[in-house]
């Protein structure tokens, strides 16, 4: 129900897809219900949500800061700097803009805002998407009011009085994806007689998938499978001849997800927070390879707590030229383990997570 309150509004995350897809998707949700109200993110200069955001129809406001690299680098030295340059900045953002709640969705600008708004009382809500939270995160949860999380067991992190579980975002068009399969395949051109692989490595692309695709195209040959090859936009121009091979499609983004998860028969993919929680909703036989590249190691955090439950297969990228082509092939010529898998991912869906995280920040707009 459309409530005709004004609110200000104030959304922070971004870096990855990952991070300001929710933070749009919370933005709608909210804007549905209050449509009168203004709303502002806060992301990080440089980065995608500075594109991605106002092709929302949201303003956006930039700070100068980035995350310190796990590595001993020259350029860790300037993070103190860009620390405080970008409090000082979130903290004049605030005073103009005189938000009613902040909204933190993880990535580098949602430290030093959630932080400022915090000390000044404003009522504040982060959104842990994965398993395994990031230093912000832990360090911020000791002062938000609401923490919704995806997953089970973080009460190891968080205060367990201000946790709610959600679930992570995921766009409403993957909702619907029963009886779209040959609609899905016309859309993308595809043979109805071949098993279809969709290749997921996230929104910039992940370099171990997009080698290991191009060495086993001879293998996905042999095994009648044609290809959906979302190799990011970081690749694209390396990777777009093989466009050219038979049965493989090369996109550097894919603008109709539904499709593409409708089309898939197997899904091989990063276990990125977004990701882990789209798939589950989409409920398809999936092979996650972690990306090792991230903070604490949360990716493959995320994909065990799926392959625990036997709802998909998890390889290490250090593992891919031992395992990938045994474990590929036993799942391809299996419809049985198919359909178990995807029975399995099914249950760990949390469909109206969207939905239940605009419902906490009401609540703290009733504060």
């Amino acid at each position: 129900m459309k409530k005709t309150k004004q609110h200000r509004i104030i959304l922070s995350g971004g870096g990855t897809g990952g991070h300001i897809y929710p933070a749009i998707s919370i933005a709608n949700e909210l804007k549905r219900r209050f449509p009168d109200s203004e709303f502002l993110f806060v992301g990080a200069k440089d980065k995608m949500e500075m594109e991605k955001v106002p092709q929302a129809g949201y303003n956006i406001e930039g700070l100068w800061i980035s995350g310190i690299q796990r590595k001993l680098t020259l350029k860790n030295l300037s993070f103190p700097f860009k620390l405080t340059i970008s409090l000082l900045r979130s903290r004049k953002i605030l005073k103009q803009f005189k938000p009613d709640v902040a909204i933190g969705t993880g990535g580098f600008a949602s430290g030093p805002l959630l932080q400022m708004a915090t000390s000044k009382g404003i009522p504040s809500l982060i959104q842990e998407q994965n398993s395994y939270p990031g230093i912000t995160n832990r360090f911020l949860g000791k002062k938000a009011n609401k923490i919704c999380v995806a997953y089970d067991g973080l009460e190891r992190f968080f205060p367990a009085d201000k946790i709610i579980k959600t679930g992570n975002p995921v766009r409403q068009d993957l909702l619907s994806l029963e009886d779209k399969s040959i609609e899905a395949k016309d859309f993308f051109q595809l043979k109805h007689n071949k098993v279809t692989l969709l290749v997921l490595g996230g929104s910039l692309g992940a370099r171990r998938i997009n080698e290991l695709i191009v060495k086993k195209l001879d293998f996905f040959q042999e095994q009648n499978v044609q290809i959906i090859w979302q190799c990011g936009k970081l690749y694209y121009q390396d990777y777009k001849i093989y466009g050219d091979v038979k049965d493989i499609q090369v996109h550097a983004f894919l603008n109709r997800m539904d499709m593409a998860y409708a089309a898939a028969d197997i899904i091989i993919s990063r276990a990125g927070a977004g990701s882990v929680s789209e798939l589950c909703i989409v409920g398809k036989p999936v092979i996650f390879i972690p990306s090792p590249n991230v903070a604490e190691d949360h990716q493959t955090k995320n994909a065990n707590a799926v392959v625990e439950k036997d709802g998909a297969i998890l390889i290490k990228e250090e593992d891919l030229d031992v395992d990938f082509e045994n474990k590929f092939s036993l799942l391809n010529s299996s419809k049985e383990r198919q359909e178990l898998l995807s029975k399995n991912i099914k249950k760990l869906a949390l469909v109206n997570a969207t939905k239940d995280i605009a419902d906490e920040v009401e609540k703290l707009l009733r504060i």
